[in-house]
């Protein structure tokens, strides 16, 4: 099967399920369904490496995609088998959806989810000064706001987490503007829709960003890892912009799955982001 085709494949339900036979097994132990809200949906999934570690482990918090409306982290198990066998804590967050929620609701539920992870990091063997927030599609959107925007943590709680990086692919970052009656709904009012734009609020402090986009993604166009990315390094905020040629919008995190973790460095990537960035 051709690359792109392979990655396509992963997107689809079935696809989700081939990509994530060899995710029940491996060199790590799974923490399903662990409660960081009262809410049904405020669940989340840990994956921790199995065997001793010299220190404690970095940890990264992953929210999946789906146009802030579906989705879960019962999809994403290749996600979470792939980040624990690079050597980190992984934590897969659910959070509840449009039109159940709006915005703020999936930002509250992230911030929350962060917190925890953050606040059992040590639980798990993980180190609480080394959490990682890292997102596909809208959930890239959520991991670079949640950082960006103060809001969310300072309405979560009394204290904020020690962010050591960001991790976006194939993110939504500037994508005014919204054209779609669900999207204008879900970010709305009209006058707080700047609101939802990580790139409004870039500053010469933030953790340190990974951005990856696939050239060929007509889903969220790549100009949003790009302006992001330049926004970010004209304010002196450290940035690496990484852009796959011939990958369109899954491609990105599908290359995740063991099926295809050769069409794309996404994991090589990542774990060289995690492991340069400042302790």
């Amino acid at each position: 099967m051709p690359a792109d085709d392979l990655l396509a494949a992963l997107a689809t339900r079935f696809g989700f399920m081939a990509a994530n036979a060899p995710a029940w097994f491996g060199a790590f132990k799974r923490h399903a369904n662990l409660a960081y809200g009262s809410d049904p949906q405020q669940r989340l999934d840990v994956y921790v490496p199995r065997g001793s570690a010299a220190a404690p482990r970095p940890v990264i918090v992953f929210w999946h995609g789906g146009r802030w409306k579906f989705g879960d982290k019962a999809d994403y198990r290749f996600v979470g088998a792939a980040l624990a066998g690079s050597g980190c804590v992984a934590v897969l967050a659910n959070y509840r959806h449009y039109p159940r929620v709006k915005m703020p609701g999936f930002m509250d539920d992230a911030a929350q989810a962060a917190l925890w992870s953050a606040a059992h990091a040590a639980d798990f063997g993980g180190d609480q000064r080394r959490v990682f927030l890292m997102g596909h599609s809208a959930g890239a959107q959520m991991a670079a706001l949640l950082t960006l925007d103060a809001r969310y943590f300072a309405a979560a709680g009394p204290t904020r987490p020690r962010i050591a990086g960001v991790i976006g692919l194939s993110g939504a970052y500037d994508f005014l503007p919204l054209l779609e009656a669900d999207v204008q709904d879900m970010f709305g009012p009209p006058e707080n829709y700047r609101l939802s734009q990580p790139i409004n609020f870039v500053r010469a402090d933030a953790p340190p960003m990974l951005l990856v986009h696939g050239l060929d993604d007509k889903t969220v166009l790549p100009k949003n890892s790009r302006n992001f990315a330049a926004a970010l390094s004209a304010c002196g905020a450290a940035v690496t912009l990484k852009l796959y040629p011939k990958r369109a919008h899954a491609g990105t995190v599908a290359a995740l799955a063991s099926l295809a973790r050769g069409w794309a460095p996404t994991l090589a990537d990542i774990t060289a982001f995690v492991r340069n960035s400042p302790a």
